[in-house]
């Protein structure tokens, strides 16, 4: 079974990448998939037209999933998210255009605003303060940047967060998960609502309202949907690569050293952190349209559920054989699969690695004397297998010194 827990993912990874191309796992809620791991077999499956996403077509099995299935959110969300061919095409084109990157590129100001004011609280803290770097900085960061771009108004981002943090935690128990999803289900029915009477120059007026020639506003369910997709993927990308990229330099100060003589660029942390500690690990689930031989006798039938790996990917040491377990960001090869592969790939992979380099820029700028709180304990994980990252990060921003 995979650990619905995520409490060692590139063990658990690496043990299945062992087996071979595919391995048959349970999931939480006894749904039997096949785990791919391996980078290869990634992006051949992610690009295969007889792999869908659409759960209502391809996955007979969708139907015997129990009652408060735990993954159910994201396996089953009413989306683009989860559409095949022609149809996943159009609907994801309607998105799009507003995660190109001359669009994004135009947010950076807005952006290190945000970055500015947040690292300036961090900064007033007394000498020696502990603050959680990810309830502080990077959720607020990025959670901002995204409601923006949608259009959530500030006394409804509290709690469209909150549902959202909760919708994937992969260790809910039946009735903990249907709780969430039908609080999910109102926090983003009462932010449409709030939108039908409060239109803006935002991307859920532009979905609600959409007068383009052969598109109609979005059905709510689609909605509902669609924003999930739109707000989860918009900020929890984003906020595993900020803290996970903190932590790994504060982790190993060298390499903090080398960037800021200019020896390597943050574009190098960035990029290295998404290989070595995705932020997204798993991401259910594609079904087999037809059989498909992987060869060394494994055979995923028609049908047949399978969940990616992404995050394992960056980790295979077919791809990287020298030290794939080792954060070095000054390693020639980062190549990763953290943003997906093929036709789903993130929309918001842009959007992401901006904040990133907006965070720790503005971070590590500002507070030079940034220093883990405990520097020989190791983070509590989120309680996720699908996402993936510290839960809480604690650090001192200003650490005292003799003169304070």
């Amino acid at each position: 079974m995979l650990d619905p827990t995520g409490s060692a993912p590139h063990t658990e990874a690496a043990a299945l990448r062992m087996r071979g191309p595919a391995v048959r796992v349970e999931l939480p809620g006894g749904v039997i998939a096949w785990s791919v791991t391996r980078r290869g077999v990634i992006q051949d499956l992610t690009t295969d037209a007889r792999v869908s996403r659409d759960f209502r077509k391809h996955w007979p099995g969708a139907a015997d999933t129990p009652e408060g299935w735990s993954l159910a959110p994201l396996a089953f969300e009413d989306s683009f998210f989860n559409l095949y061919g022609a149809e996943h095409r159009k609907s994801r084109g309607r998105i799009s255009p507003a995660f190109a990157p001359r669009r994004v590129d135009l947010m950076r100001p807005r952006v290190q605003a945000m970055a500015d004011r947040l690292v300036a609280a961090l900064g007033a803290l007394a000498p020696g303060e502990s603050v959680d770097l990810r309830q502080a900085f990077s959720l607020p960061l990025t959670m901002t940047v995204i409601c923006d771009l949608v259009g959530v108004p500030a006394h409804l981002r509290e709690g469209i967060g909150r549902v959202m943090d909760a919708s994937l935690d992969s260790t809910l128990d039946p009735e903990s998960a249907l709780a969430v999803g039908r609080e999910l289900d109102e926090r983003l029915s009462e932010f449409i609502a709030y939108k039908r009477t409060h239109p803006a120059s935002d991307l859920t007026t532009d979905l609600l309202l959409s007068n383009a020639p052969g598109q109609e506003p979005l059905a709510d369910s689609v909605l509902v949907g669609t924003l999930f997709a739109m707000i989860n993927a918009g900020y929890e990308t984003a906020v595993n690569l900020i803290t996970s990229a903190v932590q790994a330099l504060l982790t190993h100060p060298g390499h903090l050293a080398r960037v800021r003589e200019g020896s390597i660029g943050w574009d190098d942390v960035i990029e290295e952190t998404l290989r070595f500690e995705g932020p997204v690990m798993h991401v259910p689930l594609r079904y087999a349209i037809e059989d498909i031989d992987l060869g060394d006798g494994v055979v995923i039938r028609r049908g047949e559920a399978v969940i990616i790996g992404f995050a394992a990917a960056g980790r295979d040491p077919e791809v990287h054989p020298d030290d794939p377990d080792v954060f070095d960001p000054t390693r020639t090869d980062k190549a990763h699969l953290a943003f997906g592969f093929g036709p789903h790939f993130c929309m918001g992979a842009y959007l992401a690695r901006l904040e990133a380099d907006v965070a720790l820029t503005t971070l590590f700028t500002r507070l030079p004397a940034l220093s883990l709180t405990d520097p020989g304990r190791r983070p509590a994980r989120l309680p996720s297998m699908i996402v993936n990252g510290p839960a809480r990060l604690d650090v001192v921003p200003r650490p005292e010194t003799a003169t304070d």
